[in-house]
């Protein structure tokens, strides 16, 4: 027992030397972002004030240009170059040159960007979320959720676990070999390319910027079209603290253009990670198989949000319409398909339409909007689509939310929260990826009932399960076809860094 005090002491006076360490408060720079060309009453809104019409009747692809507007008043905000593939693989070329730099850095200097990033994150957080507001739709509340907490709990997470993860790790050599050492070690991959998705431009972005960075690679990231002038502005940020850092000057690059410029940055970089369609996923991992290279693909998604007879109603009810409504139902993993029990079936719907019907849908910065817009113009028709089919099938509009004060030119740009029973499986409403604030509820009578359902989809992004038995929860969860289950919550996931699932980092 005597051999074992001394290593005790040592051990608590380690963990008490490192916990004093992490209260020393750390110097962290600011760093200057211009920002008067995202504001409200910037010069660039003045000049470029009208009403954007986008073209029907043809793809934006035969414009050379990036043309942006605001989803919820059609306002125009300018344009970006559409880069040709000659112009990314320079791109490229740059951000390859300045990787084998940065390779060379220490974790010291990686760990002071991020809290450079964080510390301007914190202070200008009203900022970033307007820019994501204006560019895509959504509420402030619905920015701060997606954009801002997720983000820097993703930076928390690697100034506190990242370089563990990535430091060289001793592995048994077997008994044939047990006299040999064997080590596995995290080199940086070189170049990542991203393809990001529209919906949360800011997270969209920093999410596999920061791994990338952190891990010692370079990343060229290619900004949806319809979430370009956000993204190009949170380039700005990256840039400064970049600078700040004396990190290179192309170790991230942000490029804008159509799907031409996109499938030039998949020939021309080391790995690839994508946000986006299934559709254009399969054509992503095609052209990666071309160059041997590895892909992470994030797809659709058509989750499921079971609700057992033994849960609090109202409460389920209130957490329900925030998975189906969130960021206007554009949420990868939001709700889309609900199934809840028969013996509270009635009294559930009725606590959802309550709520729907208290929604009002508008231009979230210019009032006290619930919900915002719809980012894509033609995506309106889609959804209206999937409803109309589903009522020719049987279906039936229970409750709609309101329209706020809505411009005539800009009604397209909006879709009614809309809650709609008597639906089944065989409704392209409860087979296709919506994507927006519609919540098809259905009845099922038996647990085994309700994962058989769960899981009759092509889709297994995630679900979520609710029961006054948290046993009875995690067994129904258990048995559902998804990648991340949540249990009595919704999308708490994102908020838990710390689940690593593999070292996509490196």
């Amino acid at each position: 027992m005597a051999f074992w005090w001394p290593l005790l002491v040592l051990a608590l006076a380690y963990a008490i030397c490192r916990f004093l360490f992490m209260l020393i408060p750390h110097n962290v720079p600011s760093i200057d972002v211009d920002d008067s060309d995202v504001l409200e009453d910037g010069s660039q809104m003045q000049e470029n004030g009208f009403i954007y019409v986008p073209p029907r009747g043809r793809t934006q692809q035969a414009d050379p240009k990036v043309q942006c507007y605001e989803p919820a008043t059609m306002k125009y905000l300018g344009y970006f170059p559409a880069l040709t593939p000659a112009e990314v693989e320079e791109r490229v070329a740059h951000a390859r040159k300045a990787q084998k730099v940065w390779a060379k850095s220490s974790f010291k200097q990686r760990r002071q960007f991020l809290r450079i990033l964080l510390n301007y994150i914190i202070k200008h957080q009203q900022l970033i979320c307007e820019v994501s507001s204006r560019d895509t739709g959504k509420t402030m509340v619905d920015a701060s959720l997606g954009e801002i907490m997720t983000t820097c709990e993703k930076i928390t997470w690697l100034l506190s676990e990242g370089e563990r993860w990535l430091k060289p790790e001793y592995r048994s050599s077997g008994r044939s070999m047990f006299y040999k050492k064997s080590k596995v070690e995290f080199h940086p991959l070189g170049v990542i390319g991203a393809i990001v998705s529209w919906n949360y431009p800011f997270h969209n972005i920093f999410n596999p910027m920061l791994a990338a960075v952190f891990s010692g690679n370079s990343i060229v990231i290619k900004v949806s079209e319809h979430a370009s002038w956000s993204g190009c502005f949170y380039f700005q940020i990256i840039q400064s603290a970049l600078a700040a850092v004396g990190a290179p000057e192309n170790l991230v690059e942000v490029i804008t253009g159509f799907a031409e410029t996109g499938e030039a940055l998949v020939s021309s970089v080391d790995k690839v990670i994508f946000v986006g369609s299934p559709g254009v996923g399969k054509m992503i991992m095609r052209n990666a198989a071309e160059t041997l290279i590895p892909v992470t693909l994030e797809l659709g998604g058509k989750d499921a949000f079971i609700v057992c007879e033994d849960v609090d109603v109202n409460h389920v009810a209130h957490i329900a319409v925030r998975a189906a409504l969130q960021s206007s139902g554009q949420n990868c993993a939001g709700a889309e398909r609900f199934y809840v029990h028969r013996e509270i079936y009635s009294s559930f719907v009725s606590e959802v339409a309550k709520i729907v019907k208290s929604v009002s849908a508008g231009p979230p910065l210019a009032g006290k909007y619930d919900m915002g817009g719809i980012c894509l113009q033609e995506h309106s028709e889609k959804l209206e689509s999937l409803v109309n089919d589903a009522l020719e099938k049987g279906a039936e509009i229970f409750a709609r939310g309101s329209f706020g004060n809505i411009s005539e030119g800009a009604v397209d740009q909006f879709f009614l929260p809309t809650v709609i029973v008597k639906v089944n499986h065989t409704m392209k409403l409860m087979q296709e990826e919506a994507f927006g604030p519609i919540m098809p509820i259905m009845k099922f009578s038996t647990d085994e009932e309700a994962v058989m359902l769960a899981n009759d989809s092509k889709y297994g992004l995630g679900c979520a399960v609710f029961s006054g038995s948290q046993g009875r929860a995690r067994e129904i969860a258990s048995q559902i076809h998804c990648g991340v289950a949540a249990i009595n919550d919704f999308a708490s996931n994102y908020m838990c860094q710390f689940i690593q699932l593999n070292r996509a980092a490196s």
